[in-house]
C-alpha cells in the first residue's frame, strides 16, 4: 500500500533541528527525502553533549533524532560541478526545504526568486528565526532565543527566581511542524491550482501559535500574569505539581466529579476540603470565581496531602479514579520504557553506526488506511552519492570528481580543528 506521500521528493538542505524535523516528518508519510550536505556535513553530526559515553565519531543523538531514514548527498555547492548537481536534484524534486538564511541561500542561487524561475512546480519551503519580515528577519536563532523573544520563557519557573529554560528545545521541534504543515499545504493548493508557491514560517510565530489561549487573555484583560512555578500562570485552584513522600511528582488538572475530588482528599488526608463549597463543582476547581488567597490556599493543603504518599501510591490510587485528570511526572528513561508510548509506537528503534540498535522518536500521526512508517537509521555523511547523482545523469567521473572534492574539503577542514586544538593545548 501507497503511503501518503509516496511519489513526492524532497531535496532538504538543513542543519540542527528546525529543519531536518520537518523533512523526518514528510520522510515518514513516505516521501523520498535527499538531504544535501557541505564538506563537512551537518554539524549536528558530530554533537556529543553532555554524558555521551558512545564511541568517538559516533552520529550525535540530535542528528539521529531527526534524520533517520533519508538519504545524504555530500558535495561542495562552491564549484560548478557541485552548483550544477544540486539543480539536477531540484529538477526532479517537489520540495525544496531549508532553514539556512535567505542571504546564504541567494548567494548560493537557491532563492525563492531563481529557483521559481528555473523550476515553476518546486515548492519553496523555508524556516527561520523570527520571520521573513522585519527589522530582525536575518538575525541569529537558536531554540533559547525563539522561547525568549515569543515570551513563553517569561512565564517558566519560579515566580522569586529567574525565568528558566524549557527542558526540551520547543521553539526548534515546534517550529519544524509548522514547517512541515506548511508544505503539506502547498502540496495540496499545487494539487488544486497547479501553482507551486514560497512556504515560509519561524520559530518565533510558532511559539506565538503554542502560547494563542494565554497571550489573547492578555490582550482581552490587560492581565499581566506571572511566573507560577509549578502551576499554570493563567490557572488558579489545584492545578499544578505536587511533589510526594519519595520526592516524585504528580501533575493534577482537574477532578471532573465530586466523587473523584473528595476521594482525593481523604486519600491525602485533608478531608475538610471534600466538603469545602468554595470547590464542590469542576469549575471551581478550576479556578473560576477563585481569588488569589483561596488558590493559594487549596494549593499548601494540596502539597501538604501529596507528601503523605509516594509516587507510587497515589500512582495506584489515582488509577481508581477515572474522572480524575492526572499523571505521574515522569523522567526521560521512564518515557522511553512507557508502555502507552510503546504500544502507540511513539517510540521506536533504529541503527546507529558504531552504537547498534537506538530507541528514538517514531511516527506519531495514525492513519487508518494509508499510515507512514519508520525508514530506518540516519545516513552516512554522501552515502547516496553515486546513486542519486548517477540517476540524475551525471557520469562516474563527474561523481568521483564531486565526492574527492568534498572529501578533501571536509579533511582540510577536520585537520585545521586538530591543529587549533594542539595549539591551545600548548
Amino acid at each position: 500500500m501507497n503511503e501518503p506521500l509516496s511519489g513526492i521528493r524532497v531535496v532538504e538542505m538543513t542543519i540542527a533541528v528546525q529543519g531536518p524535523a520537518a523533512g523526518l516528518y514528510l520522510r515518514d508519510m513516505g516521501a523520498e527525502v535527499i538531504k544535501v550536505e557541505p564538506p563537512v556535513g551537518d554539524p549536528n553530526r558530530y554533537g556529543r553533549n553532555v554524558d555521551n559515553p558512545t564511541p568517538a565519531g559516533t552520529m550525535g543523538p540530535q542528528f539521529v533524532a531527526v534524520n533517520r531514514g533519508k538519504r545524504s548527498v555530500c558535495l561542495d555547492m562552491s564549484t560548478e560541478l557541485g552548483k550544477q548537481a544540486v539543480y539536477a536534484l531540484l529538477a526532479t524534486a517537489d520540495v525544496f526545504l531549508s532553514n539556512y538564511r535567505e542571504d546564504a541561500l541567494v548567494r548560493m542561487g537557491l532563492g525563492w526568486e531563481a529557483l521559481h524561475a528555473r523550476y515553476p512546480r518546486l515548492i519553496h519551503a523555508t524556516v527561520n528565526g523570527f520571520g521573513p519580515k522585519g527589522p530582525d528577519a536575518g538575525k541569529a536563532m537558536l531554540d533559547g532565543a525563539a522561547v525568549a523573544r515569543g515570551g513563553l520563557l517569561s512565564m517558566t519557573g519560579s515566580p522569586d527566581g529567574p525565568p528558566n529554560v524549557p527542558g526540551a528545545i520547543i521553539g526548534d521541534t515546534a517550529g519544524a511542524m509548522q514547517l512541515a504543515l506548511g508544505t503539506l499545504t502547498a502540496l495540496l493548493a499545487r494539487e488544486r491550482s497547479g501553482i507551486a508557491q514560497r512556504v515560509q514560517v519561524s520559530a518565533l510565530g510558532t511559539q506565538l501559535w503554542l502560547q494563542q489561549w494565554e497571550l489573547t487573555h492578555t490582550a482581552m484583560t490587560g492581565a499581566y500574569l506571572h511566573r507560577s512555578g509549578p502551576h499554570h500562570p493563567n490557572i488558579r485552584g489545584p492545578y499544578g505539581v505536587y511533589r510526594t513522600r519519595c520526592g516524585g511528582a504528580i501533575l493534577i488538572a482537574q477532578t471532573m466529579t465530586q466523587e473523584a475530588w473528595d476521594a482525593i482528599c481523604i486519600f491525602g488526608d485533608i478531608a475538610e476540603y471534600a466538603f469545602d463549597v468554595r470547590f464542590n463543582t469542576p469549575g471551581k476547581r478550576l479556578g473560576e470565581g477563585m481569588t488569589q488567597e483561596t488558590s493559594d490556599e487549596i494549593r499548601v493543603a494540596l502539597e501538604r496531602a501529596f507528601t503523605t504518599h509516594t509516587a507510587a501510591e497515589w500512582d495506584d490510587f489515582l488509577r481508581t479514579q477515572p474522572e480524575a485528570i492526572w499523571e505521574r511526572v515522569r523522567s526521560w528513561p521512564e518515557v522511553l520504557e512507557d508502555p502507552q508510548s510503546l504500544a502507540n509506537a511513539y517510540i521506536t528503534q533504529v541503527e546507529v553506526p558504531g552504537v547498534g540498535p537506538v530507541r528514538t522518536v517514531g511516527t506519531l500521526v495514525t492513519l487508518s488506511e494509508t499510515p507512514g512508517s519508520v525508514k530506518g537509521g540516519p545516513p552516512l555523511l554522501g552515502e547516496a552519492n553515486a546513486e542519486l547523482l548517477g540517476h540524475a545523469g551525471f557520469t562516474s567521473a563527474q561523481i568521483e570528481e564531486i565526492t574527492q572534492r568534498a572529501t578533501s574539503v571536509r579533511e582540510a577542514a577536520f585537520a585545521a580543528i586538530q591543529a587549533a586544538s594542539e595549539l591551545t593545548n600548548d
